[in-house]
């Protein structure tokens, strides 16, 4: 099913979570070159057709926070097995999130599926071959990720059709 979502997009990451893309969804995987499969969700799921006015909020949004740097090291899992790295810092990540959600409060994040939302960057989902530590096994050339949120991008994630709809520079 077709949805938006608002993302910061994470390149460092791009080819070890476009490749689990591959592996496991096939058809989701973007051929759009400048839609990042590696990100952290900001919000989701978002308007599913946001107006232009919608788009000039976020807009505003992605101006009024800076840029800043974070560290991606600690994998772990959440308890329905999504392998995940956390950033560090991950309050500015937070702070986008809750500001999102207050313009546009019709879009709670996840649904309101979780009572209390991380940011993350998912990596994989546990499994017979998958775990927290083949996962760091995996990433072991590149983490700690160094990276720094420069932007905020809306996606479109459809089989056979993701891709960037919108991209932002924050500050």
């Amino acid at each position: 099913m077709a949805h938006t979502v608002l993302v910061v997009p994470v390149p460092a990451l791009e080819g070890y979570v476009r490749g689990r893309w591959e592996h496991y969804d096939p058809a989701w995987v973007s051929p759009d070159p400048a839609f990042t499969h590696a990100h952290i969700t900001a919000l989701a799921p978002f308007l599913p057709s946001p107006s232009e006015a919608d788009l000039a909020r976020v807009a505003a949004i992605a101006r009024a926070r800076p840029a800043f740097d974070f560290v991606l090291d600690d994998v772990t899992a959440f308890p329905d097995g999504i392998v995940h790295a956390v950033p560090t810092p991950a309050g500015p990540f937070a702070e986008l999130t809750a500001r999102l959600w207050r313009e546009f409060p019709a879009c709670p994040p996840y649904a309101g599926e979780f009572a209390d939302v991380v940011p993350h960057l998912t990596l994989d989902r546990i499994g017979p071959a998958v775990s927290t530590v083949s996962v760091t096994a995996d990433l072991a050339g590149l983490l700690p990720a160094r990276a720094r949120a420069e932007r905020l991008e809306l996606h479109r994630y459809a089989e056979g059709d993701c891709r960037v709809l919108e991209s932002w520079p924050l500050g």
